[in-house]
């Protein structure tokens, strides 16, 4: 975190920082994404959030939100934003409550629950038309609990149960095109290093009704393995390589809102980070970096002409 981020988070009002005072990861690229996001939302939310890095933000009675915050096991937030949501529309449909009381139903997880044990809870949300906000903070594993690979991470990464030679020997899901296929009102990708792209998406998704996805890209210093000094660098190289593509999904189209057309070598990004240095030592894969850059410049061949 920031001298900057943490100045404001301590500084919200009727709050204590984390409650018990436990520290969140210095340069953690999810929060840096979720204090951008907050400061558009604002107070009138409810957040939902399954268990994962972010439940530290929130340690009874305590949350550093105005807003209020529901905690849910790792598979079950869409199912809560279903209950928060049906309650909300009771009482203003009894006038218990008005229109100005309202809240934005906001869903919280990991790239564990959003790409892996939620996702069937959230189909059924989305096949409901629920009317929530749901934002992942992808960090491409389980890292609250050291680091084990999860549906996000990506080919070659090594994890704390994908050690061997060659890292992980899967493939990223496409979480973006999952929740595509399924026709919501939005989608969208962002990290917290693009502000200007990330402020435009959430403005928009904020004003919108249905099934909504934001997917932030969270850089993890102690995942990743990397100096928490470099976030900022390794989230801008994430787009810059074409690592991570900035792109929306709105009314049947998928429009990308960045695109780098010079793009930078893949092996910019992944030499700075740790899980990936069996890549280059104690010799270069050239084989295994040829085939990560070849799916990375076969995705983008694909979009030239936007």
């Amino acid at each position: 975190m920031t001298e900057t981020a943490f100045r404001r988070m301590k500084d919200l009002p009727s709050t204590r920082l984390l409650g018990t005072g436990t520290p969140m990861c210095a340069g953690c690229g999810g929060l840096l994404a979720l204090h951008e996001i907050y400061d558009i939302l604002g107070e009138k939310t409810v957040f939902i959030n399954a268990a994962g890095c972010m439940t530290l933000l929130s340690v009874y009675p305590f949350t550093p939100f105005r807003g209020s915050w529901l905690y849910t096991s790792m598979a079950s937030a869409p199912a809560g934003a279903q209950g928060v949501r049906d309650a909300l529309d009771i009482l203003l449909e009894q006038k218990r409550i008005s229109a100005d009381e309202d809240l934005q139903t906001v869903v919280l997880t990991g790239d564990g629950s959003a790409y892996g044990m939620g996702l069937s809870a959230t189909s059924g949300a989305i096949d409901r038309n629920l009317d929530f906000l749901y934002i992942c903070y992808d960090n491409e594993g389980y890292g609250n609990t050291g680091q084990q690979f999860s549906e996000a991470t990506p080919h070659a990464a090594k994890t704390s149960t994908s050690s061997g030679p060659r890292g992980f020997p899967g493939f990223k899901k496409d979480l973006f095109d999952i929740w595509a296929a399924n026709r919501p009102a939005y989608v969208a990708t962002v990290i917290g290093t693009e502000p200007l792209d990330l402020a435009r998406k959430i403005e928009k998704a904020k004003n919108m009704k249905g099934p909504r996805l934001i997917i932030a890209l969270a850089p993890c210093p102690t995942g990743w393995d990397y100096d928490p000094k470099e976030t900022v660098e390794i989230g801008k190289l994430a787009v810059k390589t074409g690592v991570w593509p900035l792109k929306e999904y709105i009314d049947g189209k998928v429009v990308h809102t960045k695109i780098p057309r010079q793009r930078k070598p893949v092996e910019e990004y992944l030499q700075k980070q740790g899980r990936f240095a069996h890549l280059f030592k104690p010799e270069r894969n050239e084989k295994l970096l040829a085939e990560i850059q070849q799916r990375i410049d076969v995705y983008w061949e694909g979009i030239s002409n936007e």
